[in-house]
């Protein structure tokens, strides 16, 4: 399965994905509101990618992690996800993460966007959601600027390097999607 939007290819993980998702995992920039940590080895990352693709053959299927990669050069710049909840309530969560190097450049807000477009119009949602550290202001404004609305927060419910920290909670509606 493979999505697409302006400037990015969004698609299914592979095994040769390893190293660039073991580095992207090892950055401290993308480890600092991230609750898994910076893994000890690469055998660590290649157990977590691993799971993944079993995900992929699982039916009815309920997750969908994907590589993103820039369209015009087939770069490597991070992963993006969509995990169903209770079929029943139409409901999903989303998380991304994008290589520091392509920070500030609008490719989360895409590759974010057209996740959110494919959960509504593909697996047809109703709602999808995000969560993100109350600190995290760069996934704040991409969460805001895909069209999510902040709902809430709860208080220390994200395990963090060994603290404990607070957590806003966003979602958008299928009846908000532009």
């Amino acid at each position: 399965m493979e999505l697409q939007s302006n400037r990015l290819r969004i698609r299914e993980l592979a095994l040769t994905d390893l190293l660039e998702i073991h580095q992207l995992h090892s950055f401290p920039e993308t480890d600092e509101f991230n609750t898994l940590g910076i893994p000890a080895n690469i055998g660590i990352t290649e157990s977590l990618l691993s799971g993944w693709i079993r995900q992929q053959n699982v039916n009815p299927r309920t997750t969908y992690i994907f590589c993103i990669e820039l369209l015009e050069t087939n770069r490597f710049i991070g992963l993006a996800a969509i995990t169903l909840g209770k079929l029943n309530y139409k409901i999903a969560e989303v998380w991304y993460k994008i290589h520091p190097g392509c920070w500030g450049k609008g490719y989360a807000t895409e590759a974010l966007s057209t996740l959110i477009e494919f959960g509504f119009r593909d697996l047809g949602l109703h709602r999808i959601e995000a969560g993100c550290a109350t600190g995290n202001i760069a996934s704040i404004k991409v969460l805001e600027k895909v069209g999510m609305s902040r709902e809430g927060s709860k208080r220390k419910i994200l395990p963090i390097r060994g603290e404990w920290v607070d957590n806003y909670f966003y979602s958008i509606l299928e009846t908000e999607l532009e």
